[in-house]
């Protein structure tokens, strides 16, 4: 009987948990000889490998001596925390992964919250150690000073005792001691075994597992992916699976699965102390107990943070609606959100209060929504979203707000910018120091303040300032707040943006859009740096006579304009103003299309 080790790895966004997993697979010859394997192996999704960051919780498994070891790769966003929480049920330790230059991060303080709420004992893994920078003493000194922040029992906060590690993931070395030699990961597996020990795997008792995560396949259906506390759970077995809400229901296994690299492997039974896959409950759900005790007590519900955003996501109702995509109507996109939510645990839809052709749809940050709507726009969907708002708590009468703690590092030059921007938009810096003509500023801003910052911000760093927030804690709220200070350029013509006119409108503001363009009346082509709405005509073209003077005509030379990604317009668009989504378009467009609409509705503010 095999030994079994679960273990999660945790870490802030781009620390290196995907790329340790690349060295634990690779070292333990999980592939073949032959094998072609690449880097970021368990960043399978296309999204994830084309943002370079982990969205989904995947577990895999290596073979390391006499134990099977089980390793869940989790997202290091906050966005996707909901990932994070669900996961650390089913593991015995957690490895900590930390850069040896920049240290504990927002979200390496919320995964590490959450990883010790649970009693987890971590294992602390410096990486990037052959950084010029690093800095390794000083960022243990760090880790120290946030175990305690976040009230560490006194076992948990005992990590000299042998449970850090120091590595280099992309090259697949870890050490214990910085002086000692640079072979292989090995050093990482002895302390994972030695530290976190094999995980209690009593079959004779009656099986207990609870379901963490979901997947699904297009010949087995939906799967629910857990770990096995007691007992084995076998092939047409029959269960009783306990819901979140107490009721009970009797279910079949038809299929198990567990796990080795990065294949499902098909067994009879999948057995206590190990991770696995189950097949046959066609309703199973996240949090649920499945048991062979009709009787069982259900175990302990997995609680996922509150959402904190939301957005409308709308049939598309723009002129050129109908045109791009292949699933069109709000009975399709009611569908594909109501199949969201059954793997989505974050998500929240409301479709009680729905009108039939829109739906309030809330997530954890920007992102996390964000994600949803590329994933259906490359499915074929063709949609509508509103401008994110945030959701507010009502607490002894009085409004409260999230509020966010956000990292910066920027040029010194562009500091007092920054700090200024953010000091308008209610935040509070907590922490400042300049080294080497970069500044890190810390601040708490409320969410609101930052819906909208990311593009102004790139702006005002020229591209080299880096942010990083996190969901922090709800306060009372803080006043109004102007998302931005600039207007839309919104054409007034249906058409298509010739040259000419662009050229003669990029004064004005930067243009969003290319010549040649198709656009329709109230979209929105530009930014107008006034600060109000300025409703203009791309579609006028220079008129052409046989006369010509000398002088007159002006080379046109286009300022090359600024690509915007979905995340870009959902940041820019304000609370009356939409974006239009298609497998092949983002249009930015006003709710009301023409200028008579906007007056009528109050929403124009021309200039």
């Amino acid at each position: 009987m095999s030994k079994f080790i679960n273990i999660a790895i945790i870490a802030h966004v781009d620390h290196g948990k995907t790329t340790l997993v690349d060295a634990l697979l690779k070292q333990t010859n999980t592939f073949r000889e032959n094998e072609e394997v690449g880097t970021t192996i368990m960043d399978s999704n296309d999204q994830e490998k084309e943002r370079g960051i982990t969205i989904y919780a995947k577990n895999t498994a290596v073979n390391y001596k006499d134990y099977k070891i089980n390793i869940v790769d989790t997202p290091g966003h906050a966005d996707f925390g909901s990932e994070v929480e669900r996961v650390l049920r089913m593991v015995d330790s957690v490895c900590l992964v930390v850069d040896a230059y920049e240290g504990p991060m927002p979200q390496t303080k919320f995964v590490l919250k959450k990883a010790l709420e649970l009693g987890l004992k971590p294992l602390v893994v410096i990486n990037k150690i052959d950084k010029p920078t690093a800095q390794p003493d000083a960022v243990i000194d760090m880790l120290f000073d946030l175990f305690v922040q976040l009230g560490a029992t006194d076992e948990q906060l005992d990590i000299t005792d042998g449970r850090i590690v120091y590595t280099i993931a992309r090259d697949g070395i870890a050490i214990k001691n910085l002086s000692d030699e640079k072979k292989d990961i090995t050093p990482l597996f002895d302390t994972i075994v030695e530290k976190v020990g094999a995980a209690p795997n009593d079959i004779e008792k009656p099986l207990k597992m609870q379901i963490a995560n979901l997947a699904y396949d297009n010949y087995v259906g939906r799967m629910g992916i857990g770990r096995v506390y007691e007992g084995q759970v076998k092939v047409g077995q029959t269960v009783t699976v306990i819901a979140n809400d107490g009721t009970r229901r009797t279910g079949k296994i038809s299929k198990v699965f567990t796990s080795l690299g990065l294949k499902k492997i098909e067994v009879d039974a999948g057995v206590a102390g190990d991770i696995i896959t189950i097949a046959g409950i066609p309703d199973i759900y996240v949090g649920e107990t499945v048991c062979a005790d009709p009787e069982a007590t259900a175990m302990p519900a997995i609680t996922v943070d509150e959402p904190t955003l939301t957005m409308e996501f709308m049939v598309n109702d723009s002129p050129f609606a109908g045109k791009e995509g292949k699933f069109v109507t709000s009975r399709q996109i009611r569908d594909r959100l109501e199949k969201e939510t059954e793997m989505n645990v974050g998500l929240k839809i409301d479709f009680e209060g729905s009108d039939g052709n829109s739906y309030k749809v809330s997530g954890r940050g920007e992102l996390h929504l964000s994600v949803l709507v590329e994933t259906m726009r490359r499915e074929g969907f063709e949609l509508q979203v509103g401008a994110p708002q945030v959701i507010f708590h009502m607490v002894d009468g009085k409004k409260q707000e999230p509020i966010e703690t956000v990292v910066m590092w920027v040029p010194e030059t562009a500091s007092g910018t920054i700090f200024e921007m953010l000091g308008k938009r209610k935040g509070i810096c907590k922490n400042m120091n300049t080294v080497n003509g970069v500044t890190n500023m810390e601040f708490e801003v409320p969410t609101r303040g930052l819906l909208g910052f990311r593009s102004r911000f790139v702006i005002e760093t020229k591209g080299e300032g880096i942010i990083y927030s996190s969901f922090d804690h709800y306060e009372e709220y803080k006043g109004a707040i102007d998302k931005r200070d600039v207007g839309s350029m919104i054409s007034g013509f249906p058409g298509t943006a010739m040259a000419f006119s662009l050229f003669n409108l990029q004064d004005r503001g930067p243009i969003l859009i290319e010549p040649g363009t198709e656009v329709y009346e109230g979209m929105i082509i530009g930014e107008h740096l006034k600060g109000s709405d300025l409703v203009v005509n791309p579609t006028k073209n220079k008129q052409l006579t046989n006369m010509r003077a000398s002088g007159t005509d002006e080379a046109i030379r286009l300022v090359p304009i600024r690509k915007m990604t979905l995340e870009d317009c959902l940041d820019y668009i304000g609370d009356d103003e939409y974006v239009e989504v298609t497998p092949s378009s983002l249009r930015l467009r006003k709710k009301w299309l023409t200028e008579n609409e906007r007056k009528k509705y109050g929403s124009a503010k021309n200039g």
